[in-house]
């Protein structure tokens, strides 16, 4: 989906750059060190590091993060979406064709080593979105797919971003698209949103609404104005779009001033359609209505602005979760209906947690066919830092659910006897291998997330039981060799139920 205009930004180039085998691939900026150095010498002068930009997480973080992409993927996939995967790098000519110009200042160019003495531009680059590789994908198997075509993906995109906090040079988008051939009914305008809720009400992450506007009617809005010129109406629907980050006053004061040049009259009542929010669907409506008559191509942006609103509230998604916003516009220029942001209520300092609209032609530049789509796409890993940064996620569990201890008289095939028997019932095991004080094992189970540990010492492999210890509660019993698979899936599915 196309996700919001990329931020452009010089990227700091390091001062040392490690040293690679001649003919790797390597990205342009980052230049292969001269030195000859050897092995050892370098893993003695080289600091462990990463670069800016990036989000590198401890296991039980990486856990909550895959369960968080887990439950987008889930919802996709409930929704009737297919999953597509395309390669993290496309022909720069593909990849450029679209956005050109400043895109190219924030893009990865990818080139062999052994290629740097040819020069020029190289022909590889880093995809910096998922919305430029659908296109080309669908144009390139028009042929073979089904229309409307269904499609999530969940991949890791790449930009030269500020360094700043917050903002990443590797990230994931995970986007939602359905494209139409000749055409697409705007009722998929109201599906995705639908899609959308189900997503956020399974991560819990307090309450949230979906906010929609329609470009039809803003555009048409700003021709009852007097504001006829379609490049000067793109300027003013991203200027609008910057009302919740600079603030009514410094919005207006922008549109009067020298760079638009708009009456004071014509500001304001700019200023107060942009400010038109709705509490309910029948205020909605209620609002809509009282905008008046107006152009052609306003009163059909209001015509599908009512439908949409209609069908989502069909679609069963509460009417406390979705809005009227007027001023929701989406910077990038081919959206050219629907637009929707997400927002969380208690959270408002975070901004849109997802965004996207409608778009007429997706493969313009790739094919003569007329493709005409509407999608949304949730920035996964800006969305992930942002929650933690907020206290929104709790501590997540590790993947392994229970633990099986070496004591130094007990034989170890004992005990990988039972962390298979385990392994065959569903449950996921980690087998200790080098025996130890249990101590130290309860200590390495307690620091590593796993809740159940098994001990199979002397004294059980005597009666034929296995004593179980629950971490978390601090509690520990007894359980026969065979009744301890039913008996520890009884307890994860209640350690589970209770969070």
């Amino acid at each position: 989906m196309i996700a919001t205009a990329p931020r452009l930004g010089n990227f700091r180039r390091p001062r040392a750059a490690r040293p690679r085998r001649p003919g790797g691939p390597h990205l342009l900026g980052y230049a292969a060190s001269r030195r000859s150095v050897t092995p050892e010498a370098s893993m003695a002068q080289t600091k462990a590091r990463t670069m800016p930009g990036v989000l590198e997480l401890l296991p039980l973080d990486q856990v909550a993060f895959q369960n968080m992409l887990d439950t987008i993927r889930r919802n996709f996939e409930r929704y009737g979406f297919l999953p597509v995967e395309t390669p993290a790098m496309e022909y720069a000519d593909i990849l450029l064709t679209k956005e050109g110009g400043e895109t190219e200042r924030q893009v990865y160019f990818v080139q062999s080593t052994g290629d740097l003495e040819k020069g020029g531009r190289p022909e590889l680059a880093l995809r910096f979105d998922l919305t430029v590789p659908l296109a080309r994908y669908v144009a390139e198997h028009e042929r073979e797919l089904s229309f409307p075509f269904r499609r999530y993906q969940m991949q890791r995109v790449y930009r030269g971003e500020r360094q700043q906090r917050g903002r990443f040079r590797e990230f994931y988008q995970c986007d939602i698209d359905v494209i139409g051939k000749d055409s697409l009914s705007i009722r998929y305008d109201a599906e995705l949103p639908a899609v959308i809720h189900s997503v956020f009400r399974e991560l819990a992450i307090g309450p949230f609404v979906i906010q929609l506007n329609n470009r039809k009617l803003m555009r048409g809005w700003f021709e009852g104005l007097g504001i006829d010129d379609a490049e000067r109406q793109t300027l003013v629907l991203r200027e609008v779009d910057k009302l919740d980050k600079r603030g009514a006053d410094a919005v207006r004061a922008t549109l009067t001033g020298p760079e638009f040049g708009l009456s004071a009259e014509t500001a304001d009542r700019i200023m107060a359609f942009v400010s038109i929010r709705s509490t309910s669907l029948a205020d909605a409506h209620a609002k809509l209505d009282a905008l008046g008559a107006g152009s052609a191509t306003f009163e059909q942006g209001r015509a599908e602005l009512k439908e949409v609103l209609d069908l989502v509230k069909a679609f069963g998604v509460p009417q406390s979760h979705f809005a009227l916003n007027l001023s929701i516009a989406r910077g990038l220029d081919y959206y050219t209906g629907t637009v929707y942001e997400t927002h969380l209520v208690e959270h408002p300092q975070i901004g849109s947690i997802c965004s996207g609209g409608r778009y007429e032609n997706l493969a313009g530049h790739y094919t003569r066919s007329h493709l005409p789509g509407v999608g949304i796409s949730i920035g996964a890993t800006r969305l992930f830092w942002q929650l933690r940064e907020a206290g929104l996620l709790g501590a997540a569990a590790s993947t392994v659910q229970a633990l099986v201890t070496l004591m130094e008289d007990v034989p170890l095939p004992a005990c990988l006897e039972l962390a298979t028997q385990l392994r065959e019932a569903g449950i996921a095991t980690e087998a200790v291998l080098e025996p130890g004080k249990l101590a130290k094992q309860f200590k390495y189970a307690d620091r590593a997330g796993i809740r159940f540990v098994l001990v199979l010492g002397p004294d059980e492999l005597t009666k034929g039981v296995v004593t179980i210890k629950d971490m978390r509660r601090q509690e520990q019993f007894e359980v026969p060799r065979a009744e301890l698979a039913k008996t520890l899936r009884v307890e994860l599915e209640q350690a589970a139920a209770m969070g």
